[in-house]
């Protein structure tokens, strides 16, 4: 029987993907089938990419079919190359897009991460259109949402978006898988400007010394200079426990993520709009990172048809402390924008504050004070923070104080 490899996906109802096979045919010669949907427009491109990658992958004496539903290149190159690593599991070569140098966005440790939209890693439709909606960031997913049979093609399709996609100003994510099969990803990912990386169902300071030191060791020996920062999703009560010991395990933890799907069951209960079931987790993982000076970021919130209830959700989170939600529908994006942005009030007393700390800082003083109340300089960042915050949104305008706060 001759040995064969595929990869992608087909029918009627597919788009913006491809299925592509290989067959050995016990030839000398390779032959190319394609059939698509978009021939009259784009066939000659896609039939020249075909031979491209054909010749670079070297490969000979095989039956290539594709069948395209309106693939982006990167995608097609994905496909090709899971199929080829399918066909041969010896095959290393990876087969790169051409890179996109015009890919926009920025990080931080400290960067807005209000909204996280999660996209299926093995759902290429998704990607080119996800930076539109304006999320704080786009977390493209190679655990849950993937199933096991398609995670390896999955991983190179993420691969290839981080290369081509523009995501525009949204930070560029990946969920990886467990460790420690998420460790065998990352030297796909970590040379093509990937942003964050999502650690889920983090147990311990263990898993973050191991991923910290997998990235700082690959990074060196690649001579790659910016690392990610690292995400630890807490997903179990042995998780919540160690929250603390987790957030400070390694400088490069940006925030802690609180996923209540697992954790409810790992405790045994089930998960409820109220949250009181998961009240004590979201409070140990707050509290462990503020103390840890990172970020908490909330968990999804799994109905996308209830805004109303989404609403509410995000404002319990931020009165917790919590800074940032998950979503798995852009259309939960603009809601949970709206709830975590400042209240007034909240900007008018932060102006206030940073104003005393300019007079005081002009007149030479070196005590702050607002009214009867003595304000530190914690306070003061805090509140330069939503006052950025207020400026982003739009709430006040960039010049809004003619001198500048020294933030350090």
């Amino acid at each position: 029987m001759n040995k064969t490899g595929y990869a992608g996906k087909k029918g009627d109802k597919i788009r913006s993907d491809c299925y592509i096979s290989i067959t050995e045919n016990g030839l000398e010669n390779n032959s190319l089938q394609i059939k698509s949907k978009v021939s009259p427009m784009y066939g000659e491109n896609i039939e020249s990419q075909m031979y491209d990658l054909i010749q670079k992958a070297g490969i000979k004496g095989v039956d290539i079919v594709i069948n395209d539903y309106g693939a982006l290149p990167f995608v097609i190159a994905a496909r090709f190359e899971s199929a080829l690593r399918r066909y041969d599991p010896a095959y290393k070569t990876e087969l790169l897009p051409l890179k996109n140098n015009n890919l926009r966005g920025n990080t931080a440790k400290d960067r807005r991460r209000r909204s996280r939209l999660y996209l299926p890693g093995n759902e290429p439709k998704f990607f080119p259109n996800a930076g539109l909606h304006g999320p704080d960031g786009i977390i493209l997913d190679l655990e849950d949402s993937v199933s096991p049979a398609e995670k390896d093609s999955a991983l190179l399709l993420v691969r290839n978006a981080l290369i081509s996609t523009d995501f525009y100003s949204a930070e560029r994510m990946v969920r990886i898988n467990q460790l420690p099969k998420g460790l065998t990803e990352l030297p796909f990912l970590l040379p093509h400007n990937i942003d964050v990386v999502l650690l889920p169902k983090c147990e311990s300071e263990d898993d973050v010394n191991s991923i910290s030191t997998f990235i700082e060791e690959f990074c060196i020996t690649n001579g790659i200079d910016r690392r990610p920062w690292v995400m630890p999703i807490i997903e179990s009560a042995k998780g919540v426990l160690n929250a603390y010991k987790i957030a400070t395990a390694s400088e490069l933890v940006c925030s802690l993520a609180v996923g209540l799907e697992d954790y409810t069951a790992d405790i045994g209960t089930k998960r409820t709009n109220e949250g009181n079931e998961s009240f004590f987790a979201r409070s140990m993982i707050l509290n462990a990172a503020k103390a840890a000076g990172i970020q908490a970021i909330d968990t999804v919130f799994s109905d996308v048809a209830d805004m109303s209830a989404l609403k509410e959700s995000v404002l319990e989170a931020k009165s917790l402390g919590y800074e940032g939600k998950g979503c798995i529908h852009p259309r939960q994006i603009p809601v949970i924008h709206e709830a975590f942005a400042p209240e007034r009030t909240e900007v008018d007393k932060a102006m206030k504050i940073v104003a005393a700390f300019e007079k005081a800082r002009t007149e030479g003083s070196g005590v702050v004070s607002l009214g009867s109340k003595m304000i530190d300089m914690p306070v003061v960042k805090r509140a330069l923070r939503l006052i950025n915050n207020a400026v982003a949104d739009g709430m006040i305008p960039a010049d809004w104080n003619s001198e500048k706060v020294d933030k350090g």
